[in-house]
């Protein structure tokens, strides 16, 4: 699991079931609609990966989408989505088991 710090504070972060409906509320699409060169659909899908994993583990998370926005620097929203490929690209290291 990621951990994301955000104005000096870890919070867990991870993509759920609520993370995508989170998305979908707050945007009215679908997270496979989600376009990848517009950085408000990012910003939102990570605030809703870091609220969904902070609720689901008792952490309390409670920044709302644009005071979060305005703390999140550029970087750790590129690391996020950049371990994100990763992932994709290697499912052994996601899981830690091979794949077949």
């Amino acid at each position: 699991m990621k951990r994301i710090t955000i104005d000096g504070k870890e919070y867990p972060c991870r993509v759920t079931m609520g993370a995508m409906l989170r998305f979908k509320r707050e945007t009215g699409r679908d997270v496979s609609q989600l376009n990848s060169t517009e950085v408000a659909d990012l910003v939102t899908l990570l605030w809703c990966c870091i609220a969904s994993a902070s609720k689901a583990e008792g952490v309390e998370f409670g920044l709302e989408l644009m005071d979060f926005a305005d703390m999140l620097d550029p970087d750790t929203l590129k690391d996020f989505y950049d371990s994100m490929e990763k992932e994709k690209a290697d499912p052994e290291k996601k899981t830690g088991q091979p794949t077949s």
